[in-house]
C-alpha cells in the first residue's frame, strides 16, 4: 500500500483500515484528502487480500466539511473544472464492502462520505449534518441524492434546507446508521463487524453488494433482475460448494475467492 499524508493505512488481515489524518483542519476534506481516499480503495479494489475496509476519523470527529478555503479559490469555471467529482465517483464504485466508524462531526463532505460507506458505526458523540445552505450553497457529493434515500423526504428535506444535524439515536432511528455505542468502541465495533464481513465468501459479498447498491439507486425490476442473475452465477462458483460443504459437515467454511 502508498504511502499517504491525509489519511493513515493500516491492515488487519483481510481489513483495511483508513484513518483521516488532518486534526489540525478537523479532518476537511480537501482535494488531496479525497485523491488519497480514491487511490487507497483503488489499490484495496487490486489487493485480493482485501475483503473489508473501515474509514474512521479520531474520538471527537470523522470529517467537518469540505475545506472552505480551498473550495473558496473556485469560481463557477474552477468548479467546472474540479476533480472532486471524480474523486467521489471512485469512492462510491469500490466494489468491497465499506463501513464508516463516525465519531463528533460528521457534516457536509463528511456526512456524504459517510453516505458513501455501506454501513455506518456511530458514536454516541455523533452528528450528521448537511449544513452547505448556511453558506449559500447546497450539497454537491450526493448529501441530497444519498441522504433522501436512508432517512426518507421530510428528515432529509429538513436537514438540507435548514442546516440542522441530527445526533445519533436519530441517526440510527431513521436508518442512517445501524449502531451507536460509545466513542471509546465506534472503530473496534466497525473492526469487529468488518473481520465478520472479511470472513465470507468475496465473490458474494462484492455481487451482494452491487445489489444493494440497484436496490438503493435503482427500480425494484432492474434490482430484482440483478439479484437473480447474481444468485445464478454464483452456483458456479467454488465458494458456494465450500459454504455448503462446511455447513454441513459443521465446520467453518474456507472461502477462497473462486
Amino acid at each position: 500500500m502508498s504511502e499517504y499524508q491525509d489519511i493513515l493505512v493500516s491492515r488487519d488481515q483481510r481489513v483495511l483500515l483508513l484513518t483521516l489524518n488532518r486534526p489540525e483542519a478537523r479532518n476537511a476534506l480537501r482535494d488531496q484528502t479525497l485523491a488519497e481516499l480514491a487511490a487507497a480503495l483503488d489499490e484495496a479494489r487490486e489487493d485480493d487480500g482485501i475483503r473489508c475496509a473501515v474509514v474512521y476519523g479520531d474520538l471527537k470527529v470523522f470529517a467537518a466539511g469540505a475545506d472552505l478555503n480551498e473550495m473558496s479559490e473556485r469560481d463557477m469555471i474552477g468548479m467546472l473544472d474540479d476533480p472532486r467529482p471524480g474523486y467521489w465517483s471512485r469512492i462510491a464504485a469500490f466494489p468491497k464492502p465499506l463501513i464508516a466508524a463516525v465519531n463528533g462531526f460528521a457534516l457536509g463532505a463528511g456526512c456524504e462520505l459517510a453516505l458513501s460507506a455501506d454501513i455506518v458505526i456511530a458514536g454516541d458523540n455523533a452528528q450528521f449534518g448537511q449544513p452547505e445552505i448556511n453558506l449559500g450553497i447546497m450539497p454537491g457529493a450526493g448529501g441530497t441524492q444519498r441522504l433522501i434515500r436512508a432517512v426518507g423526504k421530510s428528515l432529509a428535506s429538513k436537514m438540507v434546507l435548514t442546516g440542522e444535524f441530527v445526533d445519533a439515536p436519530t441517526a440510527l432511528a431513521a436508518g442512517l446508521v445501524s449502531d451507536v455505542v460509545v466513542p471509546e468502541l465506534t472503530l473496534e465495533k466497525a473492526q469487529q463487524l468488518a473481520r465478520v464481513i472479511a470472513s465470507k465468501s468475496p465473490l458474494a459479498l462484492r455481487q451482494a453488494k452491487e445489489a444493494l447498491r440497484q436496490a438503493f439507486e435503482g427500480p425494484l425490476s432492474s434490482g430484482l433482475e440483478f439479484e437473480r442473475k447474481a444468485f445464478v452465477m454464483l452456483a458456479g462458483s467454488e465458494d458456494r460448494r465450500e459454504g455448503i460443504d462446511a455447513f454441513l459437515q459443521k465446520r467453518k467454511p474456507e472461502f477462497k475467492g473462486r
